[in-house]
């Protein structure tokens, strides 16, 4: 989750989107790990605000705090109902309270101005119970469009719904995070694995997607990475006799000069008298000049 919005940009969402029974876990791993980078002062948002359907408030605050200060976290407690919010199904007016509700929460952690905070939703299925998809998504968008919010996201079970309701939800996130089930065997220690596709949509335009293997244990998340490497059908790795081998091979340059000083032309300079130089015409008016911008400037590693 890129956490960050630039001035008069909508905030980064995320939506994590599963058909799988450990998405409540990827869940928690991500508002943690957001949490501790806001408690660090590595994040852009001051605070964060979760809003709380499928949990208890005393979970998040278990999790999150551990012994450190809560003053960055407020929570929304939808979890016990205190806002009518099962006696007034598909009231818009409803969707607009939580709205009022959630932005009262955060400015209440950083105060006004432009100090951001990060909004986190732990359930889009409740919302989507209650209230039509258009309701849903004219909430989410109102809070991306909030000047004081820095990023968001939600957990939503795509096989609970029509895929036209997945792809609403999907449009409006930057990122698409998709936990897939490989083995729902237990592998060691109760643990379970899968696979999490990941797409970005980044700022100029351009898509990119990686995968990664998550192992669900006890103890906790782990996320091997494997979108880097790519498959291939033959060896990356020398053998000892490979190594040799190449070690022995004797270049084309090595076969002159008989022990002495070579000197190459790298075809800047006259060998003769250093005068040389290379003059380059291009073929057209519609030929980009060379540049040494890197094309890949804008990619957030």
């Amino acid at each position: 989750l890129r956490d960050g919005a630039l001035e008069g940009e909508l905030a980064p969402a995320l939506t994590i989107k599963d058909s799988v029974p450990f998405a409540l876990q990827v869940f928690s791993h991500v508002i943690s790990q957001l949490f501790s980078s806001i408690l660090a002062g590595k994040s852009q948002s001051r605070g964060l605000v979760v809003v709380s359907f499928s949990r208890s408030p005393s979970f998040y605050l278990d999790l999150l705090k551990k012994g450190t200060d809560v003053a960055s976290i407020q929570i929304l407690d939808c979890y016990s109902d205190p806002l009518g919010w099962k006696d007034q199904l598909r009231e818009v007016k409803h969707m607009d309270k939580l709205y009022n509700s959630i932005i009262e929460l955060g400015k209440g952690l950083v105060g006004g101005g432009k100090i951001r905070f990060s909004i986190a939703i732990d359930s889009a299925d409740e919302m989507l119970r209650h209230a039509p998809v258009s309701s849903v998504a004219r909430l989410l968008s109102n809070l991306r469009s909030h000047d004081q919010i820095s990023s968001i996201f939600w957990l939503l079970h795509s096989d609970l719904h029509e895929a036209r309701v997945t792809a609403v939800l999907e449009y409006l996130s930057s990122i698409v995070a998709s936990l897939e089930p490989e083995n729902f065997s237990l592998i060691k220690h109760n643990s379970k694995k899968g696979k999490f596709h990941v797409r970005f949509k980044k700022r100029n335009g351009r898509v990119r997607v990686m995968s990664e293997e998550v192992h669900i244990e006890q103890s906790g998340i782990n996320f091997i990475n494997q979108g880097l490497v790519p498959k291939v059908q033959f060896s990356l790795q020398l053998s000892e006799k490979e190594r040799i081998d190449k070690a022995n091979v004797v270049l084309p340059f090595e076969h002159q000069g008989n022990g002495k000083p070579i000197q190459i032309y790298d075809g800047r300079r006259s060998l003769v008298d250093g005068s040389g130089e290379i003059i380059y015409y291009r073929d057209s008016d519609d030929e980009m000049p060379d540049s040494d911008e890197d094309p890949d400037d804008d990619l957030d590693i």
